[in-house]
């Protein structure tokens, strides 16, 4: 096992998981074992210091990072977190991630990733604003549309995506819209991109309820993360008609084996700022969450929550990661002696990167698509994608992520090759 990072939520080193499960990949894949040394290594880590004045008159000095792991199949793609957690390693493997996520939905993006130190929801907006302004004009020269295309994350959303927009855009002297996704829609943001990772998880979900002969309305879910991800999920799912058993947030968990009432969960939070005391449901823990009765269990918040310790207690038969990295290599390998199905993160919460393609692409252009067209066009990505990865589960007898990861890599490493190592 990696050593636990101290003083956060990480048990253990994520960036030392990936390059694990980098590792496995190579071998069982037969991959040159030179190339899997390149791709264990990120191209460019950036860490800044991120003074901002404070509106008590004090300065507080954040933490700021920015990372590309590769460039191989175009400019590098990812989010920025805010989250008091957030350390190097963590961007690092969010990094890499994002680069095997790109690689299996077939769009021509490599993995980047950012983060700042801090407590969003102490901060007012106008100390997040300026902490928001100084990081950008920190990263400048290593963000770009044809370079580094920052997005929304855990503690950020459109409002910031705007203001990093803004910075880039007033120093260069000219409004470039492909510079960031995730933009609010009068700013050149695209239509379904808020719901996009979702969708995406959705998308797995009913294709595998196709694989096993289910439909969405036989499934109970419950949902670990109720922020853009995890409120969206509740939501597609209770259209569906699948039943939502229990949902959570940093604060808590509610849940109600009988069904939840998405909807009046969505006005509590709203309302409340937490799902804590929703009517007609029973309050359960986060770590409670992941052992309920259910047939699916979606953990949408942060890295880590299954492991070794609470694997064997995991009542659903499904797990789709809506987050990144949420079930550890060692919990991975007790789900799969159980007959547990993992949707792995590359696959299950790509839908979110796929339309920020979407809305570069649109930026670019200059030229705006419907949101029918936008769904559509995820849901052939994310479908062909899954059935890829079905397809190299089945035929050689490996796990959906490893087969997910397996073709992501060779992809990866067959862009290498063919570009070569410069000079």
């Amino acid at each position: 096992m990696s050593e636990a990072v101290v003083g956060t939520h990480l048990r253990e080193n994520p960036f030392e998981i990936a390059r694990a499960q980098l590792q496995a990949v190579g071998e069982a894949f037969g991959i040159d074992p030179d190339l899997i040394r390149v791709l264990s290594s990120c191209k460019k880590a950036v860490v800044v210091s991120i003074p901002v004045p404070m509106d008590d008159g004090a300065i507080e000095v954040f933490t700021g990072y920015r990372v590309t792991h590769n460039i191989a199949r175009g400019p590098s793609k990812g989010g920025i977190r805010y989250h008091p957690d957030v350390t190097l390693d963590e961007v690092r493997a969010l990094a890499m991630w994002m680069t095997w996520k790109c690689a299996l939905m077939g769009i021509p993006f490599g993995g980047a990733k950012g983060g700042v130190v801090c407590r969003p929801k102490e901060l007012s907006a106008r100390e997040l604003e300026r902490m928001t302004r100084r990081y950008t004009s920190e990263i400048i020269n290593d963000i770009g549309p044809e370079r580094d295309i920052p997005a929304p994350d855990v503690g950020t959303d459109g409002r910031v995506m705007a203001w990093v927009f803004d910075t880039y855009s007033m120093n260069v002297g000219h409004s470039v819209l492909g510079v960031v996704t995730g933009k609010p829609l009068s700013l050149g943001g695209s239509l379904g991109r808020v719901e996009a990772t979702a969708r995406g998880s959705l998308y797995c979900i009913e294709a595998l309820a196709g694989k096993r002969g289910d439909r969405m309305t036989d499934y109970s879910v419950a949902i670990q993360g109720f922020g853009n991800v995890g409120a969206n999920l509740a939501s597609l799912l209770h259209v569906e008609g699948a039943r939502v058993v229990a949902l959570s947030d940093s604060q808590g968990g509610v849940h109600n084996p009988n069904g939840i009432d998405v909807p009046a969960a969505l006005a509590h939070k709203q309302e409340h700022g937490t799902l804590v005391g929703l009517a007609n449901s029973e309050a359960v823990t986060n770590e409670e969450l992941v052992e309920l009765p259910c047939d699916v269990l979606a953990p949408c918040a942060l890295e880590q929550v299954v492991t070794e310790k609470n694997a064997d207690r995991v009542k659903a038969s499904i797990v789709c990661e809506g987050a990144n990295g949420p079930v550890t290599p060692a919990a991975d390998a007790i789900l799969e002696s159980r007959g547990v199905t993992v949707l792995p993160d590359v696959l299950a919460n790509a839908g979110g990167v796929v339309v920020s393609y979407f809305e570069w692409v649109q930026g670019l252009q200059e030229y705006f698509w419907r949101e029918e067209e936008v769904n559509a066009k995820l849901h052939d990505i994310v479908a062909r994608s899954f059935e890829e990865t079905w397809h190299t589960h089945e035929s050689r007898g490996v796990s959906l992520r490893l087969a997910s990861y397996g073709l992501a890599v060779q992809r990866v490493a067959e862009a290498t090759t063919t570009r070569g190592i410069y000079p």
